[in-house]
């Protein structure tokens, strides 16, 4: 077995550190969900997390870890009225993104199930985890279904399999640590809350921490036992520290100033739900027990707001958690009735800071904002863009900063870039026929999740019984297997797996217009919106989205194909406009997005959102071009759909003529609003329903 990286030789990572050590502490806190950029140590500092906890005495022989001195009363292998009990460390176990359920929770054997009557059951990754620490790479990439199923056993203590009548329970009690990337995807506002700590992480900006990360990690990489044993009296100290505040904990008092600290500071950060109260009361008496005290302080209840809140604040995929810190010291100090000013005292009034000094995980920020990049619309990131000349084309000050980019500031006829109109609920767009992708919720698909459709035979380990339909393959051949009793004589060609359609999620690639003809009479505005409009309903739906602009003399690759809308909605913020309009030069770049695209996934069928006026400029004969460039699209049958941005009493058409050579259909920007469709069926019904009264008056007179 290898040699872990030492916890304690982490360089940095204070609130990582306290985040864990917090869950080791107290596991009721409910987890924590590690947030930053790739290569920052969150794999590094779980694992070695593993090694700090204590050994655990479990039952011989059980496969789910039972506790010899109170075994779990239902648990599948008991019962363990007076089994012998032996010691092991505890496990960290992995779940890989591309695990199935019957990996997550177990399997049944239904063959044996049906024929003989035995519940034959393969313990899953949650029952290898019990009593330990159950870790999940990249969370956010993970099915919704398998997060779901995951989080429902932290959040209970104990899985439940059920597989047509045959259910099985067992206790699934373990420290959930998920780490991810937001650059990735996010995660799901009801899935974050089930987390209870969140922090954000990345790599240091000082010069000399991180030449002392390179120095600490080149020097375990020449000799992982040697520079682990220069670690081993910190890790004692550490894991004796462990095993006290574990030991003190359920003597911390939680007393009615703290908790009403904990209540008005959830209430005035509008936090849905009660579970951040819970979870903040448990993280604010874990830190206590940390600490050596057997009181929880104000200074328990702020750390414990920044760990605990910063992830439940974000309400939709484009907002950035984080916490206003002025805001929680002023929550803190009205709720504490301390008219005193200033924030509360970041010392309890004990000098002793722990083995680790006042930077280790004893203190640190903890969850408060994420660090700010360049570029996150902080002074001077706002872009700026030309007004387009009256034919289209570019301005003179465009062509010197080439063709329509950004140009400086100070410039005439010049506008900062058109903020987005506020997003709306669109109507559904969906790829016709039926798919094989990944479960969403856009486009119909044979699915594991889902109506019941069919039935076929099982292609390697039946997952769906189709119960009906095995009864019917196996009822012909009782007599001649010589059936006696009530009994139906099963035998493995007679399953059947049952088929299921359910929705799945499409990559949907966004070409948009922006072209100087679309910054005209603020219509990039309106776009931009309906596009923002169109990313919410993609997050919505467990899509994978891209971006691909076109303007000037060409088109570029926005943001290539990847799960994170909100990175989208950031690249539409800062898009610029001007330029000539060649619509040629996006499709044909689509094209290309959509066959790289198809060769890595090739389940996930498209969807191709068209943004555009149709009027198609610049070059030899832009609209024929425009015309070969969409064939390509309908001889491959990628769905498409173009939104018509064209306004004005004068409207050529141009972009429902597109529509038609991609073989897909046209929407005005009114028409892609969900109300507008509700709208005129109503306004239909009502003409209806005047006209029959108008008809029965006449009548009537007559």
């Amino acid at each position: 077995m290898s040699t872990p990286y030492p916890f304690t030789a982490v360089v940095g990572m204070d609130d990582l550190r306290l985040g864990l050590l917090l869950n080791a502490v107290s596991p009721a806190v409910g987890g924590v969900l590690v947030r930053g950029e790739k290569g920052t140590a969150k794999s590094t500092a779980v694992r070695a997390l593993s090694a700090l906890l204590p050994a655990v005495p479990v039952v011989s022989g059980c496969r789910f870890s039972c506790d010899p001195g109170a075994p779990d009363p239902a648990c599948p292998d008991g019962p363990h009225e007076s089994a012998d009990g032996v010691s092991r460390d505890a496990r960290m176990v992995e779940l890989p993104v591309g695990a199935s359920e019957d990996r997550l929770v177990g399997a049944l054997d239904i063959e044996r199930a049906l024929a003989d009557g035995v519940k034959a059951f393969e313990p899953g990754l949650l029952a290898d985890a019990h009593r330990g620490i159950l870790y999940v790479d990249e969370v956010n990439l993970l099915h919704d279904h398998l997060v779901d199923l995951l989080l429902d056993a932290a959040a209970m203590g104990a899985s439940y399999v059920e597989r047509e009548g045959v259910s099985v329970r067992h206790a699934a009690r373990f420290l959930l640590v998920g780490t991810m990337n937001p650059e990735e995807g996010e995660l799901r506002p009801q899935l974050l809350d089930r987390f209870g700590l969140t922090v954000e992480v990345a790599a240091s900006r000082d010069p000399d921490q991180r030449v002392e990360v390179v120095r600490r990690r080149l020097a375990y990489d020449d000799d992982p036992a040697g520079f682990a044993a220069r670690w081993a009296d910190e890790e004692s100290e550490l894991r004796a520290r462990i095993v006290a505040a574990r030991a003190l904990l359920p003597s911390v008092r939680l007393g009615d100033p703290a908790l009403r600290q904990i209540a008005a500071t959830c209430a005035a950060f509008e936090v849905d739900g009660m579970r951040a109260d819970i979870v903040m009361a448990r993280t604010a008496t874990a830190l206590a027990a940390w600490a050596g005290r057997s009181d929880v302080t104000a200074d328990d209840v702020r750390q414990a707001a920044l760990l605990a809140l910063p992830h439940r604040r974000r309400r939709n995929p484009f907002d950035a958690p984080g916490l206003d810190e002025d805001k929680l010291d002023d929550t803190l100090r009205e709720s504490a009735g301390d008219d005193g000013g200033g924030a509360p005292d970041t010392h309890d009034g004990n000098d002793d800071d722990g083995p680790d000094g006042p930077d280790g995980p004893d203190g640190g920020g903890g969850g408060g904002l994420p660090p700010q990049r360049d570029g996150d619309g902080g002074p001077g990131d706002t872009p700026q863009q030309q007004e387009p000349a009256a034919d289209g084309s570019d301005t003179p000050a465009q062509q010197e900063t080439g063709g329509g980019a950004p140009a400086a500031p100070g410039g005439g006829g010049e506008q900062a870039a058109a903020k987005a109109a506020e997003p709306f609920r669109t109507r559904m767009l969906s790829v016709p026929g039926l798919g094989d992708g990944a479960a969403g919720r856009r486009s119909r698909a044979r699915t594991e999740h889902g109506r019941t459709t069919g039935s076929r035979r099982p292609q390697g380990a039946l997952t769906k019984l189709h119960l009906a339909a095995t009864v019917q393959a196996a009822a012909p051949h009782q007599r001649a297997r010589g059936r006696s009793g009530r009994g139906l004589v099963v035998r493995r060609d007679d399953l059947r797996q049952a088929t299921r359609e359910g929705r799945e999620g499409n990559l949907v690639l966004f070409v948009v217009d922006a072209s100087g003809s679309m910054a005209a009479r603020q219509r990039m505005s309106a776009v931009k919106g309906a596009v923002l409009s169109l990313l919410l309903d993609a997050y919505q739906r467990r899509d994978k989205v891209g971006l691909v602009t076109f303007r000037g003399k060409d088109a570029e690759i926005a943001l290539p194909p990847t799960s994170s809308v909100d990175a989208a909605a950031a690249r539409l913020d800062t898009l610029p406009t001007g330029g000539r309009t060649p619509v040629a030069a996006g499709l044909l770049k689509a094209h290309e997005v959509l066959r790289v695209e198809r060769m890595r996934d090739p389940s996930r069928r498209p969807l191709l959102v068209v943004v555009t006026d149709g009027r198609a400029t610049g070059g030899p004969d832009p609209v024929a071009l425009a015309a070969r460039a969409a064939r390509l699209h309908e001889a491959e049958g990628v769905a498409s759909v173009v939104v018509d941005c064209e306004t004005g009493p004068v409207r050529l058409g141009l972009a429902g003529e597109l529509a038609q050579r991609l073989g897909g259909t046209a929407v005005t920007l009114d028409e892609l609003r969900a109300e507008s469709i509700a709208g005129l069926v109503k306004d239909v019904l009502v003409k209806d329903a005047v006209q029959d009264a108008q008809s029965s008056s006449t009548r009537r007179a007559a």
